[in-house]
């Protein structure tokens, strides 16, 4: 993992030969950043890792998945899964990369195809666990802009992340917690920046405001209390 990871990465879910991570770098986009990894450890260090899927969800669909935490909804929706033995996802998340900006950034597919990404949060078989899973591989570009995926059952790459319902609650609200503070942080460094815009212009109108209040004080008093002109003192010369 390299030093930018580790200082992006806000908290790991570990499963057997996978792992899911919280990453604080595009906060500025809208985005929250979920990396996906399976690694074989029968293999050389440095060369373990399996799978490797980038998933940005909108931090929108991000609070909203929060809120549904937050009022017993999310697990409701799990149990439900759980009874029914339904194997659809409780959400679903598309997105990926298109062939254009693919070809613009010099990584173009042989294929000539987009960059599909997809996740997915499922109820799992053990009750009161879930499975969060990613997939990536071949897709097409819609009239909208999203990226519609065109792998079927066989993506390039899949990674799925077995976790208690626990585990996902530290996922879900230890990224809205750095969310959160990253919001707050920037709305201090722009309210500070606009004090000290304001704080010279407010310190040269107040002087220009004292100045003819202090020139009308002087006319205003009383001969006695205003200050003598210092007298002129002919030299000894000029008076003999």
């Amino acid at each position: 993992m390299t030093d930018d990871r580790n200082r992006y990465q806000i908290t790991r879910i570990d499963a057997k030969n996978c792992f899911v991570e919280s990453l604080s770098d595009t906060f500025s986009y809208g985005k929250a950043h979920l990396t996906f990894f399976t690694y074989d450890k029968s293999r050389p260090e440095g060369q373990r890792m399996t799978a490797n899927i980038q998933i940005y969800i909108d931090i929108a669909d991000w609070l909203e998945l929060c809120r549904m935490l937050d009022s017993g909804e999310l697990r409701a929706a799990v149990a439900a899964q759980n009874r029914s033995g339904s194997r659809d996802p409780i959400k679903e998340w598309l997105g990926g990369t298109s062939a254009k900006k693919l070809a613009k950034l010099g990584k173009p597919r042989e294929d000539g195809k987009s960059l599909s990404r997809t996740a997915q949060l499922y109820a799992a078989r053990n009750a009161g666990n879930v499975l969060f899973a990613a997939s990536s591989g071949p897709g097409e570009e819609n009239a909208t802009g999203l990226i519609v995926p065109k792998f079927g059952k066989n993506p390039e790459q899949h990674v799925a992340v077995s976790m208690t319902l626990d585990n996902l609650s530290k996922l879900l609200l230890l990224t809205r917690i750095h969310y959160t503070a990253w919001l707050t942080a920037g709305y201090m460094r722009q309210d500070s920046s606009s004090r000290e815009q304001a704080a010279p212009a407010a310190s040269a109108h107040s002087r220009t405001e004292r100045m003819p209040q202090q020139q009308a004080a002087r006319q205003t008093q009383p001969r006695s209390l205003q200050t003598p002109s210092k007298p002129t003192i002919q030299s000894p010369v000029a008076m003999f």
